[in-house]
């Protein structure tokens, strides 16, 4: 089972306290874009083997947005943020990279 801890309230919530939102730090086409690129936010995600970032929502708690990094493939969570981060603070990414040599941000970022 999966248990993430909310940045908010600090509750270890396991997923069916969860609601998921799909991929973390997507940049939002919106008014002025053209065709191609908001076609491309609407559709277009990342479905990888390994590292993602996610959103969720605490919602039988706070019921506040975090994100979360963790690997598809073992469930191992490596962290947890508030949703209004650009970007995984650096502990996050140095216990991916301790994990992962050779894992870095800017294939994400």
């Amino acid at each position: 089972m999966l248990i993430l801890t909310c940045p908010y309230c600090g509750v270890a919530a396991d997923e069916t306290e969860l609601t998921p939102g799909g991929e973390a730090h997507l940049t939002r086409e919106t008014v002025g874009a053209d065709d191609a690129a908001f076609e491309g936010y609407l559709f277009k995600r990342e479905n990888p083997k390994g590292v993602h970032f996610e959103r969720w929502r605490h919602a039988y708690g706070c019921g506040k947005w975090f994100h979360a990094a963790r690997c598809t493939v073992t469930l191992e969570v490596f962290g947890t943020y508030p949703a209004q981060t650009t970007e995984p603070p650096k502990d996050i990414r140095d216990k991916i990279t301790a994990k992962r040599p050779g894992w870095s941000w800017r294939d994400f970022g």
